[in-house]
């Protein structure tokens, strides 16, 4: 398996990285913070909990973002949706139309101002029955939307 997603699957948009890198940063800032406190009460030589923190809190949040990115692919075939993700715990999820119950196009505020949404399926059963597609241009999850909608409606008739 090559570093990246294999080529007859779409990537996800590239300002997945940049929203991923935020949201992500946002996330380990109270450890940090907790770090900086921990520091200050000096109960260990300085630098002991804020230097490894600050290095874990560079690594998780530029490493490791692009890294998702490049192992993230879609395809959107006649009558199903294929999700592909992971390295090293690797999943590829076929969803056939003709088993999703609904399907939403959530934005949260760092995605809003990147332009981006996720696609969320979900499905009958009860394994696997919820399929979110992040890092889609908003534009992009709507018009996938909207085509797996139709193509449901075709089927029912």
């Amino acid at each position: 398996m090559t570093d990246d997603a294999p080529p007859e699957l779409t990537p996800l948009d590239p300002a997945f990285i940049t929203t991923s890198r935020i949201a992500t940063a946002l996330g380990l800032l109270p450890f940090v913070i907790g770090a900086g406190v921990l520091e200050t009460a000096k109960l260990l030589p300085p630098g002991t909990f804020l230097v490894p923190m600050l290095l874990v809190y560079a690594f998780v949040a530029f490493t490791v973002p692009a890294r998702k990115y490049r192992h993230w692919g879609y395809d959107m075939g006649t009558g199903r949706l294929r999700v592909v993700r992971g390295y090293m715990f690797y999943r590829d999820t076929f969803v056939p139309f003709g088993r999703i119950q609904h399907i939403d196009v959530d934005q949260g505020p760092i995605d809003r101002r990147y332009g981006l949404a996720t696609l969320t399926v979900h499905t009958a059963g009860n394994h696997n029955s919820t399929v979110a597609l992040p890092g889609l241009a908003y534009a992009d999850a709507l018009a996938m939307r909207e085509a797996m909608r139709a193509a449901i409606r075709q089927e029912t008739l």
